[in-house]
């Protein structure tokens, strides 16, 4: 697996979140619109609700505006009909990107997706094309810091339900299988421990290393497409090789 960019990718979106926090909220509304249209109005019951509203907490998104966004799926208050799609492309370098969104349009989607690839030196792919590549899996980093005793930590980890610990500078990333993360989440939350990120993300099976310099680029592109208001989620392979 990838090592840098699974941990990468949570600290980049965060740092977009926290400068447009506005665009974020508009963005989750419309998970939570869909994940209730979906599956019900239950977070318990409800998995994919229950992501999305622990999302939508994460960034301190107001109750009143969850239990709206809650409200317009299960009573229908507005007319959007909105699909969930993948697309597919590549970066600069060859970097795989995949995209989760959630449109009304899929040719408006289209189009800005592609202006936002072929501007930023990338290409929209066929559908396939680089899906292959990850697998969606929970993901829970946590400072190294607050951990007084590695063997112990891990052991609480794998029993916590986790599948997989690994060590990276200074986090560890517990891997869980998407359906047990909630789980996950709450035992070790329970045994103390708290998170830097936390979510459910397609994790690269491997990575392409590439430069500090040369991530600029990719980073721009990154940006371009969470730019669009129909993008969800956007998901790359890439390593950045230290010092360089």
């Amino acid at each position: 697996m990838a090592g840098h960019s699974k941990w990468a990718n949570i600290k980049h979106k965060k740092a977009a979140q926290d400068a447009k926090r506005g665009q974020i909220f508009t963005k989750l509304a419309r998970q939570l619109t869909v994940a209730a249209k979906e599956g019900g109005a239950d977070p318990e019951s409800n998995f994919k609700l229950r992501l999305a509203v622990d999302n939508a907490r994460a960034v301190n998104m107001p109750n009143d505006n969850i239990e709206r966004a809650i409200g317009k799926g299960i009573g229908g208050l507005d007319g959007d009909n909105y699909e969930e799609i993948i697309y597919e492309g590549y970066g600069p370098y060859g970097v795989a990107i995949l995209i989760e969104v959630l449109t009304d349009n899929r040719n408006r989607t289209v189009s800005e997706l592609r202006h936002g690839f072929s501007k930023n030196g990338g290409n929209l792919g066929e559908s396939g094309c680089v899906a292959w590549m990850f697998e969606k899996k929970g993901l829970l980093v946590i400072d190294k810091d607050t951990v007084t005793d590695e063997d112990e930590f891990m052991l609480t980890a794998l029993e916590a339900g986790a599948e997989d610990i690994e060590s990276d500078e200074d986090v560890f990333k517990v891997l869980t299988d998407q359906l047990e993360f909630a789980t996950v989440r709450q035992n070790l939350a329970e045994a103390g421990f708290s998170f830097l990120g936390a979510e459910v993300s397609m994790i690269p099976e491997n990575s392409i290393t590439v430069s500090s310099q040369e991530s600029t680029g990719l980073e721009r592109l990154i940006d371009a497409l969470e730019e669009l208001d129909d993008v969800q989620e956007v998901y790359s392979n890439y390593d950045v090789q230290p010092g360089q």
